[in-house]
């Protein structure tokens, strides 16, 4: 393998596999360095292991959905934004499928295919790819090249984009280390936190464990989500509770509450049992709700499973929707910075330029991806500000 290219990266993750796309297909020499035996480790996880690789949405939707970055963004995605990477797979042989909020996945539902797609180019275009390929050390010489050092090989690069992904998930090789070679050359790295994070409650989920709602709204600190829910054995996942960890204080001061019915009013509620007032209530509510979930509110509510409407008091029944709308929950927290999806934190974006993502302070030291201070909610954001940088971050 020989050791000189225009270009290096380091992480074969979305933002990387992209970068080298970019890279390459403007004529330059490019070597892809990844640590794991496979490119895209942590990308195969993503969307439940089908790879929500975009959205859909208006530009102004998408940037709503980076609170943490966004606006930095404005000049990637002028560049290269969430349609472009639409057009860049189905060009490449690539169906997608859009689905509910704009989600977009490729039609086989496998991350894999997203994975082959963007390796598939990369080899096209004849980027040099070396896996199992950890990076030890990271320096820049006297004549402005870089000196990229792994276990057996000295690499040198006039370019080099740092993709290493944040500390999420440290399985997958998110270890931080692009952060460290930012620390290196003098750049700020902002504190790391877990962001789209699952939530811990105290509250006796076992009775609820693996139940999953659509479209429930979860209100946390006066910040309404309408989202899908999971019940865990530790908690509250799915994308609304992802969403919310952005507001978790985790002083246990914390208000939250579920709303199982949103597009229900309380009043409406009320007249849907007044109509069926011979039935169970459980048979009632049964019609709204699961049954699992139906029968835990009414016996929460202090009420027989088997009595009929017309046998339940007002004020029970009152006590009944109002749990149907408006459930209390204490969050204790959220998981920790390994366990959450996203690193909150990273390279200070004040050290970097918009249009070009290259270090204001070092000359073709570039970064793209995770490892920068951006982060998003789910819902295929993340990776397209993954993808939309590393493109940018390639061709500049």
């Amino acid at each position: 393998m020989k050791t000189n290219y225009d270009t290096i990266i380091i992480g074969g993750g979305p933002a990387g596999m992209m970068a080298a796309v970019a890279s390459s297909y403007y004529g330059h020499k490019t070597l892809m360095l990844e640590k794991n035996k496979k490119l895209g480790k942590k990308l195969s996880m993503t969307g439940g292991g089908r790879c929500n690789v975009t959205n859909n949405g208006t530009l102004e939707e998408i940037l709503e959905n980076i609170p943490h970055g966004g606006k930095f963004l404005y000049s990637t995605f002028a560049q290269f934004d969430n349609h472009d990477i639409i057009a860049f797979f189905e060009d490449n042989g690539t169906p997608l499928k859009i689905e509910d909020h704009g989600r977009v996945f490729p039609t086989t539902d496998k991350s894999q295919t997203i994975i082959s797609a963007l390796q598939a180019k990369m080899v096209e275009q004849g980027v040099t790819i070396a896996t199992n390929s950890e990076v030890l050390s990271t320096t820049k010489a006297d004549d402005g090249n870089f000196l990229v050092k792994t276990a057996d090989t000295t690499f040198t690069s006039r370019k080099l984009i740092v993709t290493t992904g944040g500390k999420s998930y440290p399985s997958t090789g998110s270890t931080g280390y692009g952060h460290d070679i930012a620390r290196h050359f003098k750049l700020k790295v902002t504190d790391l936190k877990p962001a789209e994070s699952p939530l811990t409650t105290d509250f006796p989920h076992k009775t609820l464990q693996g139940i999953s709602l659509r479209e429930i709204t979860l209100t946390i600190n006066n910040h309404p989500i309408t989202h899908d829910l999971l019940f865990t054995h530790f908690g509250l996942s799915g994308p609304a509770a992802l969403r919310a960890s952005t507001f978790v204080t985790g002083n246990g001061t914390d208000d939250v509450t579920l709303d199982f019915l949103p597009t229900v009013s309380e009043d409406e509620l009320s007249d849907k049992f007044e109509e069926l007032r011979d039935k169970s209530v459980k048979n009632v509510a049964k019609l709204l709700l699961q049954e699992r979930l139906a029968e835990f509110l009414i016996t929460t509510a202090g009420i027989d499973l088997d009595a009929k409407v017309k046998q339940i008091s007002v004020k029970k029944l009152t006590e009944l929707f109002h749990l149907m709308k408006s459930f209390p929950i204490k969050v204790t927290g959220t998981m920790s910075l390994a366990k959450s999806f996203v690193t909150a934190g990273g390279v200070d974006l004040s050290e970097i330029k918009p249009k070009t993502l290259m270090s204001k302070t070092v000359e073709n030291l570039h970064f793209a991806g995770e490892v920068l201070d951006i982060n998003a909610h789910t819902g295929g954001y993340n990776i397209t500000s993954a993808l939309a940088t590393g493109w940018v971050a390639g061709i500049s």
